[in-house]
């Protein structure tokens, strides 16, 4: 098949996925969105939005349409790293046995994240990063495709413990989820409070789901775009000569190289999901905000003044 043929394809069942969300799922679609092209690049996502916005239905509900293995873990104070990769057990034999635990699965949801101690959520930034979890020294690699997405509420609830830059950095995108409209809740009330919901109807496999990742990465882009996407990032680097005034007065720390690894891919798959064959710089912008939103870390003069990094960016922009 060839790579037009493939990226209409592509495009017709991205269409689909999105009606059988909507089946389900009222508005969000920007996190919809965010949440499938980090899908379809082969990295994670992090949803981030106050209590009752449906974050955990949204991403059950993806995992439906996809046919993918699921498994959710609810993050909580007591979790340790075994609960989440695993233990060894001595068995009828008493030789080692080693138990998968829930992260043995395509899509892993991390519900409230944010909730669970450091030591567990560096169990999770292993398995995100390496594709695989070490139990008692030996690596057991996880299945293909395999995706991390994490719920998280605002930090300034009792109860959480921030996560760490580093881990942060593993998420492509951070989709912030906003209250529903006047129309959109009402239609949800009036789902919700009658019958049981619609079933979603599976639309992808995990083969097919391959075939599209290698269709993102071999989608062409030209050199003006790549530049485009790692100016943008180098201007967020206070101190730094591409860095402007406002920068250098609101932000503490910039992006690292891989918002502009995730600003290229990103805007690839932007682009083959609207029907273009590749990316221009208006697809950059369209996830800019996305990818860079949790990469900069505001100063306290920025903290003061209550300006968000979401609008330090779309200055940039």
């Amino acid at each position: 098949m060839s790579d037009v043929t493939t990226a209409e394809k592509f495009n017709q069942k991205y269409q689909d996925i999105q009606k059988e969300i909507a089946t389900v799922i009222v508005g969000q679609n920007d996190a919809v969105n965010g949440v499938l092209i980090s899908l379809f690049c082969n990295s994670h996502a992090l949803l981030v939005g106050v209590p009752g916005l449906a974050k955990t239905l949204l991403i059950k509900t993806i995992s439906e349409v996809l046919d993918l293995k699921f498994n959710r873990i609810q993050f909580t104070p007591d979790l340790m790293p075994g609960d989440i990769t695993g233990n060894e057990i001595l068995d009828e034999n008493r030789t080692f046995k080693f138990i998968k635990g829930p992260l043995f699965a395509n899509i892993v949801l991390a519900d409230e994240i944010n909730r669970t101690p450091p030591k567990t959520q560096a169990a999770l930034l292993e398995a995100m990063q390496e594709r695989n979890v070490t139990v008692s020294g030996k690596a057991y690699p996880l299945d293909a495709p395999f995706f991390v997405l994490a719920t998280q509420n605002p930090i300034e609830q009792e109860g959480t413990y921030p996560l760490p830059e580093a881990q942060l950095d593993r998420f492509m995108f951070n989709l912030v989820l906003d209250y529903p409209s006047f129309e959109e809740e009402l239609q949800i009330v009036k789902n919700t409070t009658a019958n049981a919901g619609a079933t979603p109807k599976k639309i992808l496999n995990a083969q097919e789901i391959a075939e599209f990742q290698a269709l993102v990465r071999k989608a062409p882009i030209a050199d003006n775009v790549v530049e485009y996407a790692v100016d943008l990032v180098s201007k967020t680097r206070p101190g730094t000569p591409r860095a402007n005034a406002r920068v250098n007065e609101l932000i503490s720390y910039g992006a690292g190289p891989r918002a502009g690894q995730f600003l290229v891919l990103g805007a690839k798959c932007h682009a083959l999901l609207n029907g273009k064959l590749s990316p221009d710089i208006e697809d950059v912008k369209a996830i800019a905000v996305n990818v860079l939103r949790h990469r900069l870390v505001k100063n306290y003069k920025a903290e003061a003044e209550g300006i968000s990094v979401d609008d330090i960016v779309k200055g940039l922009l």
